[in-house]
């Protein structure tokens, strides 16, 4: 890449679906012509129609130069922000007002803003009339760098995260970089997290430019961050094309999130964004192979350097005991067994399912601890 203005884009191959993710500056205004031309001019010539899943700040900042690119004027369906609205009841409301638009099988939906906007509108698209099709345009890091590829959709239940849900890949995946300089510095800095994770299961190469050029990164460099978001896409799209439905290798990517889903649950979702709730998580599964010996004293120190420099990790409320008990009912684990991801180097990971109760305990001891004396 040799500049800012360039554009990258990387194939996702699974035995069910095939599409492109595209990467760079100038993206958002582009989606319309993208997605005509992939409908065979479908939506130029009135015979589809394409639906908007956005929330109202999204929408002030990128709907009208989304718009733009269209043919037509597009029908919104809004959702406010926040995980807490990421439940099975917009899931109803939102397919009730597609019915109600008329929305058929050849409708496409357009997700349009971060994780949560991008998991829904692809849930939605798979449980509408039985499966229509979806694009996603995510505008936040998190959503950039992590869930908006790989065909995991899905909503959140009380007793856990992402509970309920369904494989569906989207058609294509617009990742404008511009986005980025929008959304508050905890946000971009959570969203990073995501990278972080890829580096250290992955990508050595990753890590050490994350480790090097953090600066450039959190300063919000174009071109740094263009760097980032598709070395980390490339990580996910190998991942998921060996292994689509997460029987194996893919359940690498899940390095911090046993704890992080638990932190969020214990916390209501209100203390922690998620990609800071994963950075905890992290910190604890490195404590861990730092104690088995899966990765030396040395590793383990510039890993959690790199997540705390990516930080600063706030604080949150909870006790050991209840995020430990939470992790029995996530959703990786098979037959009662608790599947955990550990490093074992940089840009290497395993999969394990003998970390028992008394080795969790201190692990989430000790980032409840930490984490207590730190300000949210």
């Amino acid at each position: 890449m040799t500049s800012a203005d360039a554009r990258t884009v990387i194939g996702v191959r699974t035995p069910s679906a095939e599409y492109e993710v595209e990467i760079g500056a100038g993206l958002v205004e582009l989606v319309g012509a993208r997605l005509d031309a992939l409908l065979g001019g479908g939506l130029k010539a009135g015979k589809q129609r394409a639906f908007v899943v956005t929330s109202p700040e999204i929408d002030r900042l990128w709907g009208g130069k989304l718009e733009g690119g269209f043919p037509a004027p597009l029908t919104r369906l809004m959702v406010p922000a926040g995980e807490e609205h990421k439940r099975l009841a917009t899931v109803e409301r939102l397919t009730e007002e597609l019915a109600g638009l008329g929305a058929d099988r050849d409708s496409v939906l357009v997700a349009l803003g971060g994780g949560v906007i991008g998991d829904m509108t692809g849930f939605v698209a798979a449980m509408y009339m039985r499966g229509i099709r979806y694009v996603g345009v995510p505008t936040t890091a998190l959503a950039q760098v992590d869930s908006s590829l790989g065909g995991k959709t899905g909503v959140n239940l009380a007793a856990g995260k992402n509970l309920v849900g369904a494989f569906h890949h989207p058609l294509a995946v617009y990742a404008d970089i511009r986005t980025l300089g929008t959304l508050p510095a905890e946000e971009l800095r959570a969203g990073l997290q995501e990278s972080v994770k890829a580096g250290i299961i992955r990508d050595r190469g990753l890590f050490e430019f994350l480790e090097s050029e953090s600066a450039a990164v959190l300063s919000g460099d174009a071109e740094a961050l263009t760097r980032v978001v598709a070395a980390s896409v490339r990580v996910k799209a190998e991942v998921v094309s060996a292994d689509e439905r997460e029987g194996g290798l893919r359940m690498i990517l899940n390095l911090g999130h046993t704890l992080g889903h638990a932190i969020e649950a214990a916390t209501g979702y209100k203390q922690l964004l998620h990609g800071e709730a994963v950075a905890w998580g992290m910190v604890a599964a490195v404590g861990i192979a730092k104690r088995r010996g899966t990765v030396t004293s040395e590793e383990a120190e510039r890993m959690e350097r790199v997540i705390r420099a990516y930080g600063p990790l706030r604080g949150f409320t909870a006790e050991a005991s209840e995020l430990v008990a939470l992790t029995a009912k996530d959703k990786k684990n098979r037959s009662g067994a608790r599947s955990f991801v550990l490093p074992v180097g940089i840009g290497d990971a395993v999969v394990v399912k003998d970390v028992g109760e008394a080795e969790l305990m201190v692990a989430a001891s000790a980032i409840v601890g930490e984490a207590r004396g730190v300000g949210a």
